[in-house]
């Protein structure tokens, strides 16, 4: 967190700097006054916030982020496929895990239709060859510059994949290192992206070895 930031008398109130070492970190002093909202934006700011947000981006690409698969199914019974890096367990219980999904992507529409989610974690063995083929969008009016026929196409990901369903119909991939699947309790939209909280029902690790990283991947999604 933040030195110096307290959080009574609202959800940002006036804070003091700590006395102290621990208060300055590396020489410096976070001082926090009050919630101001950026120019054309809902999302409150922090005075006195670093215009310079490099620094900050290569932080957080530090992280060590997993390469997972979210499958959905729509209420139609269409079927997705979307990866994604920002999935993490939140609770133990009961047992709750996020997923944070791009607000306009096809998976987060399936997933509110019907509630259900499966997330399938890649092989760092041969999990790129799944990761390429998935990582494109599915409707392909996303990638800016194409054709209006191009942009009317939707890809079925699924495509060559071995997989079974759940009982709501979301894909588990049989390649995957391990899956497991999920009933969403909430969403909470956080900026440009919804966490999706899910209950997980039932889960399996189904070959040896380790998760698939975007470093290994060579892939970039943080900062």
């Amino acid at each position: 967190g933040r030195v110096g930031l307290q959080c009574s008398g609202g959800p940002l109130a006036e804070a003091r700097p700590e006395e102290g070492p621990a208060a300055t970190g590396h020489g410096r002093t976070a001082v926090v006054t009050q919630q101001q909202p950026f120019p054309g934006s809902e999302f409150p700011t922090i005075p006195g916030e670093p215009l310079n947000l490099e620094p900050i981006e290569k932080a957080l690409l530090k992280g060590c982020y997993g390469v997972h698969v979210i499958g959905s199914v729509s209420a139609s019974g269409e079927r997705n496929l979307m990866i994604a890096d920002w999935v993490m367990q939140v609770s133990f219980k009961p047992r709750l895990v996020t997923a944070s999904i791009e607000n306009d992507a096809r998976t987060l529409r399936f997933v509110r239709e019907t509630n259900a989610f499966t997330v399938n974690l890649l092989h760092e063995r041969d999990g790129h060859e799944i990761a390429r083929k998935v990582v494109m969008p599915a409707e392909g009016k996303k990638i800016k510059g194409r054709s209006a026929e191009a942009s009317a196409a939707v890809t079925d990901k699924l495509e060559g994949l071995a997989h079974f369903l759940t009982p709501e119909g979301a894909p588990i991939l049989e390649e995957a290192l391990g899956w497991y699947y999920c009933t969403v309790v909430d969403f909470f939209e956080t900026g440009d992206h919804t966490l999706v909280i899910g209950r997980v029902l039932d889960g399996d690790v189904t070959r040896s070895g380790d998760i698939l990283t975007e470093k290994e991947l060579g892939w970039e999604y943080a900062g």
